[in-house]
């Protein structure tokens, strides 16, 4: 079978060989054929950034593999049980099935996966919005103690930043 890789992280500091490196092993293991590796570190959060999935997308409708492989659902969206879904059954519609390593039960067949895939979705969700509020609590309790956020005045960015479409300075 021909699939896929699809690796993902979320900052600069993690490193998406970690997922890469076992997907490939169990390609391996397996017997598939890779066809190509997506790796991408953006936030699964902001729609529309994520390119190499949007990449993965286009070759499964030219139909050039018929799996997608990743480290476990998580990776593809975090914003839910109907964004995962949505995915999944685009892919499905062109003839490709999504497998995570971490969430053997992709490869059931029927009802049943349509199911864990919804719940895997809600729990990756909320998982995010726990960790998000965490940090914003951390955040505020520094802010009470009277220690200024941000970066220290004076201080510049190392790499130029990307301009987002439609967006004007002050």
């Amino acid at each position: 079978m021909k699939v896929c890789i699809y690796s993902r992280v979320s900052t600069g500091e993690q490193d998406t060989r970690n997922q890469s490196v076992v997907l490939t092993d169990w390609a391996n293991q397996r017997g598939y054929e890779i066809i190509k590796v997506y790796e991408e570190e953006e936030s699964a959060w902001r729609n529309g950034h994520q390119r190499e999935l949007a990449n993965l997308i286009v070759d499964a409708r030219k139909r050039r593999f018929q799996a997608v492989l990743v480290w476990a659902l998580d990776r593809l969206s975090r914003e839910g049980a109907l964004a995962i879904l949505s995915l999944v059954q685009k892919l499905s519609a062109c003839g490709v099935k999504v497998l995570s390593y971490q969430e053997s039960w992709t490869e059931a067949p029927g009802e049943l996966a349509e199911l864990l895939y919804a719940l895997t979705g809600w729990v990756a969700r909320m998982e995010s919005q726990r960790r998000s509020e965490r940090t914003k609590a951390g955040l505020a309790r520094v802010k009470a103690q009277g220690k200024r956020l941000g970066r220290p005045s004076g201080s510049k960015d190392r790499k130029k930043r990307r301009r987002r479409q439609g967006f004007t300075p002050l």
